[in-house]
């Protein structure tokens, strides 16, 4: 690399990160202000800790002791382990990127550690909440297509396992639905997931009333106006279903495809065919349903059992 170049101040090479982030690497927009927001901090601690402005031409002499100073720092403002972890990868990505553009190897970096977390379990709704939540978005206050259609989505979280994403990337061409559903997930991976009759009738009924005209390529879910039925909306949804039903902030759209996997497995699901239905890519994902089953279980006897009761 040229000496000129190496005199190029880190903030400008950050420009050029971001700007790659964006365009080549397509990233989201909060994605990308996450970036923004934990490299500039990353970069700002640099200058005060060094005491000079940084350039390309500094990165090869840090030290381990200088990137543990900074996760130092972050701990003082109080960043948890998993925050410290997702801002280190943050830091970690961009490195990876100035030694493919620019050549600049630091080695210190492979000798710093990401800070251990215990992973956060899941926190599905009950089977009865899932009823409940279905069955109030299909009997609340608004016109007879919006509940047909609220109802229909919720059923296919909870009935599919389907994140939001992949409920909402059904196209019309998918209806009516089959004995089973190709969804595309994370990573482009492609599963197989049952459709229950109850899915089915429910998705029958929003179509029947839904009074918008589409084309196959459009969104089945569509919004007030006609238009493709946004995230934001769902969860919107779930928020005004659990104030009414005095259900916990935990209770999210996710938490359907929580309590579809955990479900499963305490009516005797497989935990591999459980994997192959959530499209997992490791087991070790889908584990943690386990975990949270068992912790259930045991709750259940503790409060039940005579012989477990304190006296």
């Amino acid at each position: 690399m040229a000496a000129r170049e190496l005199r190029t101040p880190l903030n400008e090479a950050l420009a050029a990160f971001y700007a790659h982030l964006e365009g080549e690497r397509r990233l989201a927009p909060r994605t990308l202000d996450a970036y923004r927001r934990d490299l500039d901090g990353f970069a700002a601690f640099l200058a005060a800790h060094l005491g000079q402005m940084i350039t390309l031409a500094d990165l090869p002499d840090l030290k381990a002791s200088d990137f543990r100073a900074w996760m130092a720092d972050r701990r003082r403002d109080g960043l948890s382990p998993r925050s410290l972890s997702r801002e280190l990868s943050a830091v970690r990505t961009l490195f990876d990127y100035l030694q493919r553009r620019w050549k600049i190897e630091v080695a210190a970096l492979s000798l710093v550690e990401s800070p251990k977390h215990t992973p956060s379990k899941p926190k599905p709704v009950s089977e009865t909440a899932a009823r409940a939540l279905i069955t109030e978005a299909g009997e609340r206050d608004a016109p007879d297509w919006i509940k047909a259609r609220d109802a229909a989505l919720l059923i296919l979280l909870y009935g599919c396992g389907l994140r939001i994403s992949e409920a909402l990337a059904l196209r019309r061409a998918d209806h009516p639905l089959s004995d089973s559903l190709r969804v595309t997930g994370k990573g482009s991976k492609t599963r197989i997931v049952p459709v229950l009759p109850a899915v089915r009738e429910a998705c029958e009924a929003y179509v029947r009333l839904c009074p918008f005209q589409t084309n196959s390529e459009d969104a089945l879910f569509r919004g007030v106006r006609g238009g493709p039925l946004g995230a934001r909306s769902v969860q919107a949804l779930m928020q005004d279903l659990r104030a009414r039903l005095g259900l916990a902030p935990s209770a999210t759209p996710h938490a359907l495809r929580h309590a579809f996997a955990t479900h499963l497995l305490a009516n005797g699901g497989d935990l591999r065919a459980i994997q192959e239905l959530l499209g997992h890519a490791s087991l070790s994902t889908t584990q943690v349903y386990a975990d949270v089953e068992t912790q259930r279980l045991m709750s259940i006897y503790d409060q039940a059992h005579p012989r477990a009761r304190k006296r």
